[in-house]
């Protein structure tokens, strides 16, 4: 295959081991700066260009995007992805990994397991904030830090106020989150490729930092890992949109702790720890799935005028429940069901046998006219009302 790796850094580590393994696999590959990359919306097709010439074709890329550039980046590989040029790591599951506080809203709504999170604004929440996640001490963490910074622990509540409000006056956004007492200054990076666990390892921090990042000093070994840790990685990555990702988790009492999604993670510590070839194990992932580009459903799904995606919901009371779903009179309303969720278990284009459980959410292609049927009518709005002939008094 011909592969382009979007690095900034080609003499990094990471990006010479991937070239390498790809080279050694036979593979054509190139490393290609993503600042010089251009946009081209001009013609009928979508199109990109490299200093300032119209791109070869490619058929797969990998994207190395550094914080720093995470919005060009991201367009970049969203114009590959309208170019239908496979990618392991979607612009969305990106941007999404980028967001501390929206890949720990999304990771939330698949129930995966977290510290107990926060996340307000006005003086007066800091303090009930602070008590929801378990009280002093807690982590204090910026919405975009990387490597460890921006990650701060407050002892108690006072100090955790003002750092907060510091960070909040220099245009700040933070996240607040339970310290997590029995990691004891250890975490897991599991590095994820596809839908399996290729290389995990323990990270352990030195001294009193709490922090265990390779970056702040921390010291690595190798880790087998626990099928509920495997299971956790693999989860939250595919949830976020990336194939290729590095998931961070805390040894809780009660098991994992997802802690971050890195879709940029480095291969230098795991490699060294664990002694595998990951990189090697990337290219051979992309190798295997570049006939499959990611493409985004719901743009292609709704280019047909009156179709689209939604989800239905089975509530508990619908004559639904305990039917077969070839029995539940969605084929001939023309509605089409991609996926069931029950629970925290995915199912996949379900048979037509599989039966209906309440609180079933059923994501479904089809009719919207149909679709909008089958949910329960809202109460109407009020009209709206003439203004008051005493008229309110001025803003200050």
């Amino acid at each position: 295959m011909k592969l382009a790796i979007l690095s900034r850094a080609p003499r990094c580590y990471s990006t010479q081991r991937l070239r390498a393994a790809a080279t050694a696999r036979g593979h054509d590959v190139k490393v290609l700066d993503t600042l010089r990359f251009g946009i081209d919306l001009t013609g009928d097709e979508p199109d990109l260009t490299f200093r300032g010439k119209r791109l070869s074709t490619y058929d797969a890329v990998l994207p190395r995007i550094g914080n720093s550039i995470t919005y060009f980046g991201t367009a970049v590989v969203r114009q590959f992805e309208q170019m239908d040029v496979y990618t392991p790591n979607s612009s969305y599951g990106i941007t999404n990994s980028r967001d501390k506080l929206r890949a720990t809203q999304i990771l939330s709504r698949h129930k995966i397991v977290m510290p107990a999170t926060t996340f307000v604004r006005n003086r007066a929440d800091l303090v009930p904030a602070i008590e929801r996640v378990g009280g002093a001490p807690v982590v204090i963490k910026l919405l975009e830090g990387t490597q460890g910074i921006g990650v701060i622990l407050a002892p108690d509540i006072k100090v955790a106020e003002a750092i907060i409000e510091t960070l909040h006056s220099t245009k700040q956004n933070v996240l607040i989150q339970r310290f997590v007492k029995e990691s004891k200054g250890r975490d897991i990076r599991a590095l994820v490729v596809g839908d399996r666990v290729v290389a995990a390892m323990r990270r352990v921090a030195q001294g009193d930092e709490f922090r265990s990042n390779v970056h702040r000093g921390g010291s690595v070994e190798p880790v087998a890992l626990d099928p509920a840790f495997e299971a956790a990685a693999v989860k939250s990555a595919q949830i976020m949109g990336l194939r290729v990702a590095g998931v961070d988790m805390l040894e809780g009492n009660d098991g994992p702790l997802v802690m971050e999604v890195n879709s940029s993670p480095g291969l230098e510590g795991i490699e060294t720890a664990t002694k595998l070839d990951v990189a090697g194990a990337i290219i051979d992932y992309i190798d295997n799935q570049v006939a499959f580009p990611e493409i985004d459903v719901r743009q292609r799904l709704t280019v047909s005028t009156g179709y689209g995606v939604a989800e239905i919901v089975v509530h508990a009371g619908s004559d639904m429940v305990g039917k077969k779903l070839g029995d539940s009179g969605l084929d001939e309303r023309d509605i089409n069901v991609l996926a069931l969720h029950r629970g925290t278990q995915v199912i996949p284009n379900p048979r037509n046998k599989t039966v209906l459980e309440g609180e079933d959410r059923l994501l479904c292609f089809g009719k919207l006219e149909e679709m909008r049927s089958m949910i329960p009518l809202r109460k109407k709005r009020q009209r709206v009302k003439r203004l008051p002939k005493t008229p309110l008094p001025a803003d200050d």
